[in-house]
This record gives structure tokens, C-alpha cells and sequence, in this order.
């Protein structure tokens, strides 16, 4: 039964990506009459999908330069593939509605034929420029997003407290010691009193990733480094990897807070395992009224740190003031924001559910395809007021 399951995890990626595939081949293929055009968009696609699938087959692998090589050309790909098929479909739709608005036969007969021919040069041009685009904007240095918040009946004493927040930095196939050592500059340079790291940090084995994941350990702050889970973390053995972090300096906070003085007041900063680790053990299920059990009555603000921003709900019932999350990645790129809306309450910003305030960080690396359009990579500074 496990074989069984694990055959079906394994080989449902492909099949959908295959009947995605033949789909844009097709539709893109048949906006040509030459042999040769038709020809070459069916080998580009089929190639494309040949590259995808050597992708997923060592995606769980452990992390290897060979592997590495595979998955920059798989992740790429996707991305590639991704504008190909929203664009091809989108083209579709519109056609269909000027078809069935009879709107071909007032300009001419092959007006149909024309718009169908250079739409696929349209759609194959946009595809190229935003993989293009995409991958410099994910490759370069996170940007520096400053944001205040207000928390209500603030000490006098707590205001200025300062917070640097990285969040799904995803070190992996692609993303390796040179990214993070621009991460740890720019976050170091920014000299708030306490860094936090918001979970989804790796995403490969501890062996693998050690040389690139050891610059964390330069990540200093007065008041110290704290991090938690992501969902990331529990897919490659998060009982190792919490380790490891314990091992690069930084505090991980399971469920449980921590009281940080600040001038003559004093702040509480928990952390929780991610929203979905219950289902790796019930013993790592995510629990915000854990987290601020036994807290001090005198604590001037309650900030939790939590994976996804869906934790909101426990985390206003157990009467935290700010909840630091990340997960989202603001979409990464266009148009997968508006399904993370599905899952997600937040996809980016300051947010507000009940009494309690909700940030959420569009991430500091990227998953998969190196692509980021219309969601720039962050590193947050946040400060109270």
C-alpha cells in the first residue's frame, strides 16, 4: 500500500504536466501551416517536458551538483512553461468569446487565422521576456522593506524596538552560499535588536546544504536570532534541521516564547511549529496558546512568529498583538497570487484580523522556478510605535 502511494506521489506531477505539455503544443503548433513551424513547436514542448521530468524524478534526491545542474534546467523550464500555458489558454478563452461573438466574420474570413497565427508569436515573445525578467528579479539582492507598526497602548519604553525578518530563503538546487551571503550582509547591516526567521529556510538535506546554509551563523543581533518551522523544514527531516539551526546560533522557538528585555520595558517574542506539522507528528502541531503560556502579565507587546499566516485565528485568541508570517511569496509571480488567496487569509502586507495585526513578507529567496514578476523579494525591517 505504501509502494503504492509513494508510485502515485511520484508520477502524478508528470501526468499533469504532460497533458499541460501536449496542450500548448498543440494550440501553439496549429497557428502554422508549414511543416517545419509545426515541427519545431512540437519537439521545443516535448523537450521542455523532458527537462521538467528529469526535475521531479530527483527532486527528493539528496543535494548533489549533478542533481543541482538538473534542477536549475527543470525549475527554469517550469517557469517557462508556466507563461506558455496561462497565456495559451487566456489566447483561447478570448478566441472562443470573439467566435461566439461572430465578431471573425465582420472583418473578414481569415481574420481568425491572422489573430491566431500572431498571438502565438505574441504568447511565445511575453513568455521569453518574463522568464528573462523573472529570473533577474529573483536572482538579485532581496530588497529592504521598512515597515512601522502601531501596536495600541505601546510602552513609552518599547517604541523603536526593532525587527529583521527573513523568511523562505529556500537554500537548495538553486539557491546556494553566494545568495546567502548577500542575505546575511543585508540583514546584519540593518542593526535591529533581534533577527527572526520565519520557517521555509532549506529545502534539501542537512549534508547537502551545509556549506551554504553555515554563513547563517554570521546572523547577529543584540537581543539574539530566533527562528521557527516551515512546512519546508518537516519535508526534509525537521528534527535535523532544527538541530542544525540550534547548532548556526539561532533559537528555535517550538511552541513556546521567550521574554526580551528592551530599555526598562520587556517584550514577548513565541514562536509556533508550522500550521501543517501536525500532520508530520501530532506532537509538532502547531500551537499559539502553548506558545504564550506562562507569560509575564507585564510584557509590553506579544509578537508571534508563525510559518503561514492562517495561523491568525489561534494566534488573536491567545491574544497576541503582532503575528510575523511569511509562506506566500506573494505569488512569486503571475498569476499563482490569486490561488494563494484559495489557501491563504494574507498573500503580502500588513493585515488586521480582530485585535490582532498580521505581516506577512512576500520571502527573501523563491521556490522552484527562478522567477519573481510582480512580487519582489524581501528582507523586513520592521519597527513598533
Amino acid at each position: 500500500m505504501e509502494l503504492h502511494r509513494r508510485l502515485l506521489f511520484l508520477l502524478t506531477p508528470p501526468i499533469i504536466t504532460l497533458i499541460g505539455h501536449l496542450y500548448v503544443a498543440q494550440r501553439l503548433s496549429s497557428a502554422w501551416t508549414h511543416p517545419v513551424w509545426k515541427t519545431s513547436c512540437w519537439v521545443g514542448v516535448l523537450l521542455m517536458y523532458v527537462g521538467i521530468t528529469a526535475g521531479f524524478l530527483i527532486r527528493h534526491d539528496h543535494s548533489t551538483p549533478f542533481n543541482d545542474r538538473v534542477s536549475w534546467i527543470a525549475f527554469t523550464l517550469l517557469g517557462l512553461f508556466s507563461w506558455l500555458f496561462v497565456l495559451t489558454l487566456i489566447r483561447d478563452v478570448a478566441m472562443l468569446g470573439l467566435g461566439l461573438a461572430d465578431v471573425w466574420s465582420r472583418f473578414g474570413p481569415d481574420t481568425g487565422l491572422v489573430f491566431k497565427r500572431y498571438s502565438a508569436f505574441f504568447i511565445l515573445a511575453v513568455s521569453l521576456i518574463a522568464t528573462l525578467i523573472g529570473f533577474f528579479n529573483a536572482r538579485s539582492t532581496p530588497h529592504i522593506v521598512n515597515v512601522d507598526i502601531t501596536i495600541p497602548d505601546l510602552p513609552p519604553e518599547l517604541k523603536g524596538f526593532t525587527l529583521t525578518q527573513i523568511t523562505d530563503l529556500h537554500v537548495g538546487p538553486t539557491i546556494k552560499k553566494d545568495f546567502v551571503r548577500r542575505v546575511v550582509d543585508t540583514a546584519n547591516d540593518l542593526n535591529s535588536d533581534v533577527i527572526v526567521l520565519t520557517g521555509d529556510l532549506i529545502d534539501g538535506d542537512v549534508e547537502g546544504l551545509r556549506p551554504h546554509t553555515q554563513l547563517l551563523a554570521e546572523l547577529s543581533a543584540p537581543l539574539g536570532v530566533y527562528a521557527v518551522t516551515g512546512n519546508h523544514e518537516y519535508y526534509s527531516g525537521a528534527p535535523r534541521w532544527i538541530a542544525e539551526y540550534e547548532r548556526l546560533g539561532m533559537r528555535v522557538l517550538q511552541n513556546e516564547h521567550v521574554v526580551l528585555p528592551y530599555q526598562q520595558g520587556q517584550l514577548l517574542l513565541a514562536g509556533v511549529n508550522d500550521y501543517d506539522a501536525g500532520r508530520f507528528d501530532s506532537a509538532w502541531a502547531s500551537d499559539p496558546h502553548a506558545a504564550i503560556h506562562g507569560a509575564p502579565d507585564d510584557v509590553g507587546a506579544k509578537i508571534l512568529l508563525a510559518h503561514q499566516p492562517r495561523s491568525m485565528q489561534e494566534a488573536a485568541a491567545a491574544g497576541f498583538d503582532l503575528q510575523i508570517s511569511g509562506h506566500t511569496h506573494g505569488g512569486q509571480f503571475w498569476p499563482w497570487g490569486y490561488f494563494v488567496r484559495l489557501q491563504q487569509p494574507f498573500v503580502a502586507g500588513l493585515d488586521h484580523y480582530e485585535d490582532l495585526q498580521i505581516y506577512t513578507s512576500q520571502g527573501t529567496g523563491y521556490w522552484g522556478p527562478p522567477m519573481r514578476v510582480g512580487a519582489r523579494s524581501e528582507i523586513t525591517r520592521i519597527r513598533l510605535k
